[in-house]
């Protein structure tokens, strides 16, 4: 699983690295022994959106991959300021967002000022716009994150009830309406077993799909993922997840075609004239959770909110931050810490009790 996921994401790489100058690709070689490519691959695709803001803006006249060392040298503070009001205003990219990518290209300009060298030992930029430039304050403290977070994820009975929705009730729903009868019946199996895995176990999105049959221990309920970092981790997921995974895998050959050297675990239905069955793409996955959502009547809900649901559970039953770190494979556990500022049945009681008048 973890060469697959590489091996993809490598090829992705190599492929954005040819539309790009020269130097960025000198950058991220070096950075190809501490960071991911997957993490590579952003911000390449950071570098690419600045860059085409460059050339419409008009600071050159060619292709980006082509735009020379030189220009970096010419820019303002202002005309910096001036590209990132064009991602909030125009690309409607929140501060945390604005932030990442800024952040990619401080880290790329600091290259080119303090580590690239030429062959006279002189740094390739003297100047370093993107040192004058300051991150947004991004202020939100981790009890506003979770407030916003909590009408977004799944509470209480909701937790359950999506999980039997996306099993048995969107069929009925939609009985009388042939087409998506038959596709529902084809992949609700699969579709109950992803929104189980989700919801017992906290995965990723990448993480899932990039899992293999071997990947899963039966006899443990747990599953090899390989995190962010490249780290290799059992990940333990719930007894209706193992349940609804196994019922899944008794059909999946019979109704997706798949040839034995196939050892994805979710798959997409045959396509094309051959017939030819692939692994299930995290868009793909995207989309089938958009469309139960908005049918279960939460559509703010998505993939990575199934996460928060899974974590806010976990915390409201267990309590137990440095394990929950584990489980949603955190490396901060500043992060952790958001789900403690979710409301708190267990807590709200233990409060309650305090303040019962002592018995005589």
């Amino acid at each position: 699983m973890k060469n697959s996921s590489q091996s993809q994401n490598y090829k992705k790489l190599d492929l954005i690295l040819k539309e790009l100058p020269w130097y960025v690709e000198e950058y991220i070689d070096k950075k190809k022994r501490k960071l991911s490519p997957g993490t590579l691959l952003n911000y390449c695709h950071d570098f690419k959106i600045f860059f085409n803001w460059l050339v419409s803006e008009g600071f050159y006249n060619g292709e980006i991959k082509e735009i020379p060392l030189s220009l970096f040298e010419t820019l303002t503070t202002q005309q910096i300021e001036d590209f990132l009001s064009f991602l909030k205003f125009q690309l409607d990219n929140r501060e945390i967002t604005i932030n990442r990518k800024l952040s990619s290209l401080k880290s790329l300009f600091n290259y080119l000022q303090n580590i690239a060298e030429t062959e006279k030992l002189e740094p390739y930029l003297i100047r370093n716009v993107m040192a004058k430039i300051e991150f947004n304050d991004v202020s939100e403290d981790p009890e506003t994150i979770a407030n916003r977070m909590e009408g977004k994820i799944l509470i209480g009975d909701e937790y359950e009830d999506f999980r039997v929705f996306v099993a048995k009730d969107y069929g009925e729903i939609n009985k009388s309406n042939k087409r998506i009868t038959t596709f529902y019946k084809m992949n609700k199996e699969r579709d109950t077993a992803i929104v189980s895995l989700f919801l017992g176990s906290g995965l990723r999105l990448s993480e899932l799909v990039w899992l293999n049959i071997e990947d899963i221990d039966f006899n443990k309920n747990c599953v090899r993922v390989i995190r962010k970092g490249n780290k290799e981790q059992y990940v333990y997921f719930s007894e209706q997840a193992m349940t609804d995974l196994k019922a899944y895998l008794s059909i999946r050959s019979n109704n997706y075609n798949i040839p034995r050297e196939n050892k994805a675990v979710f798959v997409a239905a045959p396509m094309g004239p051959k017939g030819t069955t692939r692994r299930l793409s995290g868009r793909a996955i995207e989309k089938l959770i958009e469309k139960y959502a908005i049918a279960f009547g939460k559509p703010s809900l998505s993939v990575h909110k199934l996460r928060h649901s899974f974590a806010t559970r976990y915390h409201s039953e267990i309590n137990d931050v440095p394990k929950l770190r584990r489980q949603l494979g955190h490396s901060s556990i500043e992060t952790t810490m958001i789900y403690t500022h979710l409301k708190n049945e267990d807590l709200k009681n233990a409060i309650n009790k305090l303040n019962m008048p002592k018995e005589q």
